[in-house]
């Protein structure tokens, strides 16, 4: 498939001129300005894997704290694609992080917010084995920002709002998406273990450093303890080999070692655990069936 687009979710109007990074744009958002966190009050937010790590930290909470108490799931595609949004406070399209004074977690706010008001599309042209990225102008009526008399470029933009680190970290994951959207039905729709890991390796990341601390992962996966030790203490690298791992489960890019024979080996471990477990089933409902029958005269 060609030109197949992968778009930063905004639910807001883009401006259909596509902008690189050295396109100028006229913008600013102030305390000063009358439309001030009218943006945060109508929110419909996707979040990217690394927002999840930084907004969960910020509120000193566990992975699954934090999407149990501040998201709610959607599907990214037509196959379900497990997908996570903000949750709005109540009933209403309020973010619950905002307050009287502005975001309370603005130096820790999520990609899309750092965008706006600019939109990010993605491109993979047919043949090329890089991603395109362009902007696009947000104006929603209410946005007053673009009024104001300041122009700078969209890179600028991004270096100001520290969305650079953002789209560094998050650039496999978005790829991934990508590379699911292009690829349409020829992949078929996948599994839901498949779709197990994507949120595991996506969305979850305490969950993902115990399953890459595992036995199961290291009978597996030929990493060094160096390796090991980084996905440990940085949640940063831990979001970059999460993409790299849904590359290898999801589309079998190499990018992981593997240790020889790792699995057949382990196919062949699983299938004497089932073995052995359907044999002591067996036992089990043996033992319940003639406990005692001797005593009862029964045998």
């Amino acid at each position: 498939m060609s030109d197949a687009p992968e778009q930063n979710p905004f639910a807001t109007p883009l401006i259909p001129i596509k902008l690189s990074l050295d396109d100028t744009i006229q913008f600013n958002c102030h305390k000063g300005i009358a439309c001030f966190n009218k943006c945060c009050q109508q929110i419909d937010l996707t979040l990217a894997p690394y927002d999840i790590v930084r907004l969960k930290n910020r509120l000193g909470l566990g992975t699954r704290e934090f999407l149990a108490q501040y998201t709610v799931p959607f599907a990214l595609d037509g196959q379900e694609m497990p997908g996570i949004k903000m949750r709005t406070k109540d009933e209403t399209t309020v973010c619950p992080l905002l307050i009287e004074e502005g975001c309370s977690v603005y130096e820790d706010r999520p990609t899309a917010c750092r965008y706006y008001a600019l939109g990010q599309m993605a491109m993979r042209k047919m043949g090329s084995a890089t991603d395109e990225e362009l902007y696009f102008v947000v104006k929603e009526d209410h946005c007053l920002g673009h009024q104001e008399p300041r122009k700078l470029t969209v890179g600028e933009y991004r270096k100001e709002q520290g969305v650079e680190d953002y789209d560094a970290i998050n650039r496999g994951w978005r790829q991934v998406i990508l590379k699911k959207r292009s690829s349409g039905p020829t992949v078929g729709k996948p599994s839901t273990r498949s779709y197990q890991l994507f949120f595991m390796a996506s969305y979850d990341m305490d969950t993902f450093l115990k399953f890459i601390l595992s036995e199961g992962f290291s009978e597996v996966y030929d990493l060094d303890e160096a390796t090991f030790e980084l996905l440990k203490n940085d949640e940063a690298e831990r979001v970059k080999f999460g993409a790299r791992f849904l590359k290898q489960v999801l589309f079998g890019e190499l990018t992981i070692p593997v240790k020889q024979n790792a699995i057949e080996k382990r196919v062949e471990k699983r299938r004497t655990e089932i073995t052995a477990r359907q044999a002591n089933e067996k036992t089990s409902d043996f033992d319940a069936r003639y406990d005692g029958s001797a005593e009862d005269g029964n045998i």
